[in-house]
């Protein structure tokens, strides 16, 4: 990632790079080695941070970092004195700050450089449209690197066909083990074991209640809860002084329970909070949940999340999706197929308009996906290959019956993975998903899978149509095949009298004299 990163920066090209990394996979090392880089070829680096706790923590390491250095690191936030600011400002456009680190007041319309060059921006998930119309006139002739977990749906979606580059960081920490998620309806004796358990163990707790008006009503419901524990509680309304002395306690080790809105969510580091319970956690979207998480497990200690809803409450079918793929994605650097599920349960946005999500309902969302990968080949001059489709029409039966899959979705689901099949790999893929999860194929099943992969190869050898009448087989070629059709006679003749060549106003033919199968395809 850090060669992509410096090789797109040496090139005469504008970078836009996204880094998908799970929590702690050392984004937050690309983001440092990309603008030492920077800084030392004379530009300016912006630093762009959803919270005050992640930007304090950023400018801290960057500082240690570089202290050997003749770097120059300030610091916008809320933080920070309006005098400070003021001079930090000013320096901005003198050219004498080299890195600022900032929030949201980075956008602001009286923050001016001198000679921007790389513009970075962290959890870009947390970003509004608003924001990143503010961010794309900062970054019109400047380099972009945005890190994130969880690309939103159409960010992911944007990377996914091309419009921008993408690195996955798949590699994790040393000794890092995956959490263990649970998912359940609110359950105060859990509560109390959840807490009790981690304290037993010298750990600490956070409990993430996302309400500020009765968050404190909260703390000492919990409080009563575990009368032994040190409970206390953080929400972004409070003043910085406050706030900085409870996170301050916490990472001490002086405060065992810490009720927290989700100001925690991102790039808080404290490896002794390894439990985490999240309060109405059907509330709260795909990523949001996934980067909560990622606030425990951050050592060699297996870590517990309690994502918890409401009694006897109906959940929505949305709400349902978001709660199934967090507990299904437990392995450590699922953050890319988290957001992979989050593209498929909201759809992929507009990338011209304002919507980060929702589906293209008017074409349906396969089509949408050609067209624009369409689009991207003829935007970047390459010649889009001439599309056709292979029908295969044999006759045997290939359905996946209600026996073998009741559930409609999942059936759908793998109707459409099977349709995807393209070479053997993916035949063995699919084959052994489906033995894994509900058992024995049954022969109309390994039928559909047999078609599916025989259409992948007739379509590679560019085959149009296989079509079976009685005993007779019918392949029909396009009239201009990718094969050499010299070698066409030799291979013919070595089927032994099964094939015959034809010639219609379509194109060659050939038709298969051979035993009539019609159970089981071979």
């Amino acid at each position: 990632a850090i060669e992509d990163t410096k090789r797109d920066m040496q090139s005469h090209k504008i970078m836009d790079r996204l880094i998908c990394g799970d929590v702690g996979y050392g984004k937050t090392e690309i983001a440092l080695r990309a603008a030492f880089k920077a800084v030392q070829d004379g530009k300016q680096v912006a630093y762009l941070v959803p919270t005050t706790i992640l930007a304090q923590q950023h400018y801290n390491t960057f500082v240690q970092r570089m202290k050997e250095f003749p770097v120059n690191i300030a610091l916008l936030c809320r933080f920070v004195s309006s005098a400070q600011i003021k001079k930090t400002i000013s320096d901005l456009k003198k050219g004498l700050v080299d890195i600022v680190i900032g929030t949201h007041r980075l956008l602001s319309k009286d923050v001016a450089f001198k000679d921007l060059g790389l513009l970075i921006i962290d959890e870009e998930q947390r970003f509004g449209v608003t924001h990143k119309e503010k961010i794309k006139n900062l970054r019109k002739n400047v380099d972009a690197l945005t890190l994130t977990a969880t690309p939103i749906p159409r960010t992911l979606h944007m990377s996914l066909v091309g419009i921008r580059d993408m690195t996955v960081l798949e590699e994790p920490p040393q000794d890092r083990v995956p959490i263990q998620t649970y998912v359940m309806e609110y359950n105060q004796e859990m509560v109390r074991e959840a807490i009790c358990r981690e304290l037993a163990r010298g750990g600490q707790v956070y409990y993430v209640y996302n309400r500020v008006r009765d968050i404190a009503d909260m703390t000492l419901r919990i409080q009563n809860l575990v009368p032994e524990a040190n409970v206390a509680f953080a929400d972004g309304q409070m003043n910085k002084r406050q706030l900085e002395d409870i996170m301050y306690d916490f990472i001490n080790g002086e405060i065992d329970v810490l009720v927290t809105t989700t100001i925690i969510e991102t790039g808080l580091d404290i490896s002794n909070a390894n439990t985490i319970i999240i309060h109405d956690a059907d509330r709260m979207g795909l990523s949001q949940l996934y980067q909560l998480r990622g606030r425990v497990g951050r050592s060699n200690r297996t870590a517990y999340a309690f994502l918890m809803y409401r009694k006897d409450k109906q959940l929505k079918e949305v709400a349902e999706k978001r709660l199934a793929a967090i507990r299904e994605f437990t392995e450590l650097g699922s953050g890319f197929k988290i957001a992979m599920r989050d593209l498929e349960i909201r759809g992929a946005g507009d990338l011209l308009g304002r919507e980060q999500s929702g589906h293209m309902d008017l074409v349906g969302y396969d089509l949408y996906c050609k067209m624009l990968a369409l689009a991207v080949k003829a935007e970047k001059g390459e010649i889009p290959e001439e599309s056709y489709e292979t029908v295969v029409d044999i006759n045997v039966d290939a359905y996946i019956p209600d026996t073998y899959i009741s559930d409609e979705f999942q059936k759908l689901d793998f109707y459409k993975k099977i349709a995807a099949i393209e070479n053997e790999k993916d035949y063995e893929d699919i084959s052994d998903e489906l033995m894994d999860r509900f058992g024995e194929l049954p022969k109309t099943v390994r039928n559909l899978l047999r078609i599916a992969e025989l259409k992948a190869i007739a379509h590679a050898a560019s085959i149009e149509e296989i079509k079976q009448r009685s005993r007779e087989v019918r392949l029909t070629v396009r009239p201009d095949p990718t094969f050499d059709t010299a070698q066409l006679g030799r291979i013919i003749g070595s089927f032994a009298g099964m094939f015959t060549v034809h010639q219609s106003p379509k194109g060659a033919y050939f038709l298969y004299h051979g035993p009539a199968g019609t159970e089981e395809m071979t």
